[in-house]
């Protein structure tokens, strides 16, 4: 049985503030690199990391004894105690201003900037929004909105869904595999306890998927190296996305694109050609 969600309490946290501090080593660099299929060379001071390293970078850190069941830590500190049992990275927004580089002290600024509650086809759900600024020594670097959502447990078996819509038809596409090794890598890279993308048995049994989830990040660094590939290497200026649908393990996926000059419109899909997750960027 879910405790009560008590809007009020929780809004509490609103205006809550932490800083962290990390470097950008060369090793980690090559780890991302290698994860996101890229060539890993031998990245030297100076040089540019991915994109989203940042999310790799001063992840919290707490004991074995203060983690919860799905492998998160317990509810409550920087982020409000949300007493729903599933949480999921739904999207945001980011704005690149400077790529991070080999040997940078980068420390990120996080604030809780909302909390809302909503009902969906699900339950109810409750959306916290995090503000992130991430600063190099040249400034600062990256503007990032997190939205994440927790939502109620809903039982083993999922609502038989409705017939798919035509796949949309993408300018560029790139295919990989999304492999349990895939998976972990970049649990690995970001610290990430969460349960659903490595623990088989845990996601089928107690959260009722079908399989191991992809990183939501994950997918959102693959769209976005590729809208800055197709743009000679310049990261956009402006990418906004949300999470349409999970996507599991063991399938192919694509990594698509439609550029209209102005903007270009990217999304992730699963082995049918169905979006999981969708994005606009713009330069």
């Amino acid at each position: 049985m879910t405790e009560k969600l008590d809007i009020d309490h929780l809004r509490q946290w609103v205006g809550r503030a932490q800083e962290a501090t990390d470097i950008v080593t060369a090793q980690l660099v090559k780890s991302l690199r290698a994860t996101l299929f890229q060539e890993v060379g031998e990245p030297r001071t100076g040089d540019a990391a991915p994109f989203t390293v940042h999310w790799c970078l001063a992840q919290p850190v707490f004991p074995m004894s203060m983690l919860g069941p799905d492998g998160h830590p317990t509810r409550g500190g920087f982020l409000p105690p949300v007493p729903l049992p599933r949480r999921m990275w739904a999207g945001g927004e980011i704005e690149f201003l400077e790529p991070l580089r080999v040997g940078d002290e980068s420390t990120r600024t996080s604030r809780i900037a909302d909390v809302q509650v909503k009902s969906g086809s699900t339950g109810t759900l409750c959306f916290v929004s995090v503000e992130h600024s991430i600063s190099s020594p040249r400034g600062v670097a990256i503007r990032e909105r997190q939205d994440i959502v927790y939502r109620e447990m809903t039982g083993t078996q999922a609502a038989p869904a409705k017939a798919p819509s035509p796949p949309p038809k993408a300018q560029h596409r790139e295919t990989h595999v999304s492999d349990p090794v895939l998976l972990f890598r970049y649990s690995a890279l970001t610290f990430n306890g969460h349960r659903i993308h490595y623990d088989r048995d845990y996601v089928t049994k107690v959260e009722g998927y079908p399989g191991l989830i992809f990183h939501g990040p994950l997918q959102a660094a693959f769209i976005i190296e590729m809208a800055a590939k197709l743009r000679g290497g310049t990261a956009p200026k402006k990418f906004t996305y949300r999470g349409v649908q999970p996507l599991f393990e063991g399938t192919e996926f694509s990594i698509n694109a439609n550029d209209s000059g102005e903007s270009m419109e990217l999304w992730t899909a699963n082995a049918e050609g169905q979006p999981t997750m969708k994005g606009t960027a713009v330069w």
